[in-house]
């Protein structure tokens, strides 16, 4: 298996694809999408309102963590998440920066 080369390309481009990466399966926008409506830190809830595993929910808490989209604390046995803030917003900037990037040539292939 080759290497990555991530060194080839702006810190910008590996944070908007390591961001993009951790949201690229439907359980973790569901689990976003979760956390947004509730506003408010989610605590535990998350197996009966999704209806998956509570295996496959850490699996998937664990990557948004791991990204940076989501903050958790421990309070008592259970672990409470939430979006982070500065993550979110930095999200947000990047892909709006990429989406407005494009402008609409007048003729295309």
């Amino acid at each position: 298996m080759g290497i990555t080369k991530t060194e080839i390309f702006t810190d910008e481009q590996n944070q908007l694809a390591v961001l993009l990466k951790a949201i690229a399966h439907p359980a973790r926008i569901a689990i976003l999408q979760h956390i947004i409506k509730a506003n408010a830190c989610i605590c535990g809830d998350l197996v009966e309102e999704l209806g998956l595993a509570q295996a496959t929910i850490s699996q998937h808490l664990r990557e948004l963590k791991n990204a940076g989209l989501i903050q958790g604390t421990i309070e008592g046995v259970s672990v409470c998440y939430c979006i982070e803030p500065k993550a979110w917003a930095l999200l947000q900037k990047q892909l709006n920066y990429f989406f407005n990037s494009y402008a609409q040539p007048k003729t295309c292939c």
